[in-house]
């Protein structure tokens, strides 16, 4: 309860902050004599000042309905309707720039002059971009921007592709980019974890709507509990990018951009995958409202998803374990002024899982048994406001998360293995931004801020005897300056953290270099540093059985933060042979680590149980090269990409006691070769046919003792894992239109054919593609 009126608090805090700034400024604007934007639109005078016109496709020269056109740095913004036309009505008298921009197509920027009393035509000619090299990003300053001018390289996985790969949730859509792959770290468990150019998932930042939410505890799992339906496109940077990102974002950064409303809108959708003899099923409802003025809007969705256990060896065991999700939540926005506008957002997941054998029985009842059941609450308020010239942008932002999670992780019928653990997280901070027209000799924009994050957290297992206590303050300011133009951008900054858990401020400097010679043509250079604090919780402490005993993972006392260095170049082209477009990137990459966190085992605690400890070793270093190419004509998109790299340690390092283990330099889990494609066809109107896999070179992997009698190391296979999706739309009535969709994952069952066995097994030995062959059909009906 305490939690919770602290939570009030800090979210009446952060609304009054925002009646104080919006006072301040409209008394400052006062003193100017200028019209006050936070007022609402009815109580200012009226201008009927408009803008009005078309949008036509540049081929069929049709008129396309549903396309975004807003003025630029404002809230003012509509959608084309039915007929392809759109008016925007009352504007406030000023020079602008008019964007017209919409998923497919080219992102369209027209200056115009609003006057009092006129109103002009703008008409729109829109020309496709299939390879999305003009998509708009926001992951540089929390700004939007075009992809091709973004200061830093930004992937982008757009809602499309989830549906493409025929993905449920944010996990199951993320290997399909170069340098990054999804791994499955646990049979029982099914603890899934991304990697950015080869490192581990915590080296990379998870943001949700740019805020990082994510904590210690909510990234063990939370790449499964977050459902595709909720996610409008995932912004990607590899490496450390600009300050505004956290001290953690090492390998890179995850930006999940939740769906806003654009229209009224609906849709429900069933999936039935079939995994051995027992069905998965995924049903999804989404609704979209907003007003006729587009001044306010609600996004609605929810989720249910149930998974079945699966056994791949009969030995009892499970490989897949069961997975009962259901996740509700809504985003909504009201645009307070023409200038303003506060957008609040919340959900709510609540997921079971276990895996190991006796499922109908209580854990402790069951030889080998992991269960965990979250229930997630979260949400957060974002309020902007911009002023009359558009010079000035204020940010100020606010969330929470709180999570209670029951568990039980044993083996050996162990009544002792039950716990429980409570979770809250907050993250607020304020940011402002000043346009310069011209500092030094370019075109200015300086990005200042600071940010708050808190995390509390209780982790109780009584029968092991362990209880951990973990409170995180972390405070930060930044400060960042991008000059910019059509050829250059150069964006420099730093980051100030102090962390509760360290002694000093750290500072972490942050450097991008952009050039276009030409329009089409990217080169990019980045460097940045960062750290990862020492702390008691991490995935590594989801506990694993092995040979009947648990591991828990306790903290060395002089344990240090580990650092990293980072530097990538890159080169990005877009070159256009008539009807085709194509895309190809090159992206070299070089990371640096020093004092890496490392697992020592130190032998047995009282009740048996083994003990790691988290230490420092010397370091690592990983580097290698990241290629993609993208080729779009009409009815046809063809994207692939690979990566090539090398994870070393600097030292060779011993990780068991076994004689005949030498010590190791290369990282384990960490394949030199890597990649993946998707390919969609549209042979017919209405008919889609999509074709995706990834590829997992050989790779190095630890087998812990128990259903082997001593360590080993092993070197997997390499493997492919393809997947095909079919998908016929059928018109219903006016907007209304069904889908059908089937298809086949994993066609090749490229699937690990030596699991460890019986109680006695290695859980966390394994690899490959975290599910078997499966056949999945399913529908859609969307308004």
């Amino acid at each position: 309860m305490k939690k919770v009126l602290s939570l009030m608090f800090l979210l009446s805090g952060f609304c009054g902050s925002i009646q104080a700034e919006t006072s301040l400024y409209s008394k400052i604007l006062a003193e100017k004599g200028q019209d006050d934007p936070t007022l609402p639109l009815n109580d200012r005078k009226e201008t009927d000042a408009n803008v009005m016109g078309h949008i036509i496709d540049a081929k069929t020269k049709e008129h396309l309905p549903y396309i975004k056109v807003y003025i630029e740095g404002t809230t003012q913004g509509t959608l084309s309707d039915a007929t392809g036309h759109y008016f925007l009505k009352n504007l406030p008298e000023g020079k602008y720039v008019l964007v017209m921009e919409s998923a497919g197509f080219k992102t369209v920027h027209k200056n115009i002059e609003v006057k009092k009393g006129k109103t002009i035509e703008v008409n729109f000619t829109a020309e496709e971009d299939l390879i999305a090299f003009d998509n708009v990003v926001v992951s540089a300053n929390r700004n939007e921007t075009s992809k091709r001018m973004a200061p830093s390289l930004v992937n982008i996985l757009d809602s499309k592709l989830f549906e493409t790969t025929n993905a449920s949730c944010l996990a199951e859509g993320l290997s399909f980019q170069s340098g990054a792959r999804l791994e499955t770290n646990c049979q029982n468990c099914g603890f899934q974890q991304i990697r950015i150019n080869g490192l581990d998932g915590p080296y990379t930042q998870i943001m949700v709507d740019s805020r990082p939410i994510f904590s210690s505890l909510t990234g063990v799992y939370g790449l499964e509990q977050i459902p595709a339906n909720m996610i409008e496109r995932v912004e990607v940077i590899r490496g450390g990018g600009s300050a505004l990102f956290g001290s953690s974002a090492i390998a890179g950064t995850l930006n999940i951009i939740t769906k806003e409303p654009q229209r009224n809108s609906a849709h429900v959708s069933h999936k039935l995958t079939l995994t051995g003899k027992k069905p998965e099923n995924v049903t999804d409802i989404n609704a979209s409202m907003v007003t006729d003025d587009q001044k306010a809007g609600i996004y609605v969705f929810g989720q249910y998803r149930h998974r079945a256990p699966y056994d791949a060896n009969g030995d009892g065991f499970t490989e897949v374990g069961i997975l009962d999700a259901r996740t509700v939540g809504f985003r909504s926005y009201i645009k307070t002024t023409d200038l303003s506008k506060l957008t609040f957002e919340y959900h709510n997941i609540n997921e079971y899982r276990r895996g190991g054998d006796s499922l109908d029985l209580q854990p402790h009842l069951a030889n080998i048994a992991e269960q965990t059941n979250h229930v997630i609450n979260g949400g957060g308020l974002r309020y902007e406001l911009s002023s009359r010239n558009l010079k000035h942008r204020f940010l100020t932002y606010a969330s929470s998360q709180h999570t209670s999670r029951k568990s039980y992780y044993g083996a050996e019928k162990n009544a002792d293995a039950y716990g429980q653990t409570r979770d809250i997280t907050v993250v607020g901070g304020a940011q402002y931004t000043l346009k310069w027209a011209d500092k030094l000799w370019l075109p200015a924009e300086l990005t200042a801020g600071s940010e708050y994050q808190y995390n509390d957290l209780k982790d109780e297992m009584p029968g092991y005897g362990r209880t951990i206590l973990q409170t995180i303050h972390n405070g930060s300011v930044f400060l960042q300056n991008e000059w910019k133009n059509k050829y250059w951008g150069f964006l420099i900054g730093g980051r100030m953290d102090k962390h509760n858990l360290l002694k000093n401020v750290v500072f972490n400097p942050r450097a991008n270099i952009r050039y276009n010679p030409t329009e089409n043509l990217n080169f990019r250079l980045s460097y940045a540093s960062g750290f990862r604090a020492p702390q008691a919780f991490d995935e590594d402490l989801h506990i694993a059985a092995v040979g009947a005993r648990a591991m828990l993972i306790e903290i060395d006392p002089n344990l240090k933060k580990e650092t990293s260095q980072s530097l990538s170049l890159s080169a990005d082209y877009y070159k256009r042979f008539g009807d085709v477009q194509t895309n190809f990137l090159i992206e070299g990459f070089y990371n640096d680590l020093k004092d890496v966190f490392f697992l020592d085992e130190r032998g047995e605690d009282a009740q048996g149980n083994l003990v790691f400890v988290r230490t420092n070793k010397k370091g690592a270093r990983v580097m290698g090269i990241n290629l993609e190419a993208k080729v779009a004509y009409k009815w046809a998109q063809l994207q692939a990409g690979a990566t090539y790299q090398q994870s070393r340690y600097k030292e060779a390092e011993t990780w068991s006691d076994n004689p005949n283990i030498a010590p190791q330099k290369k990282m384990f889990r960490s394949p030199d070769v890597y990649g993946y494609f998707t390919a969609t066809l549209n042979p017919i109107e209405r008919l889609s046919v999509a074709l995706t896999g990834t590829y997992t070179g050989s790779m190095l992997v630890q087998h812990l003792a128990g259903y082997i009698p001593e360590d080993r190391e092993e070197t997997t296979p390499d493997f492919w894992d393809i997947n095909m999706k079919v998908a016929y739309d059928i018109p219903l009535y006016k907007s209304t239109s069904l889908q059908l969709n089937a298809g086949v994952q994993n066609i090749f069952n490229a699937y690990q054919k030596d699991f460890d066995k019986g109680v006695s097994r290695d859980a966390g030995y394994i690899y490959g593609p975290g599910l078997p062959r499966r056949y999945f059909i399913g529908c859609k009906i969307s308004y």
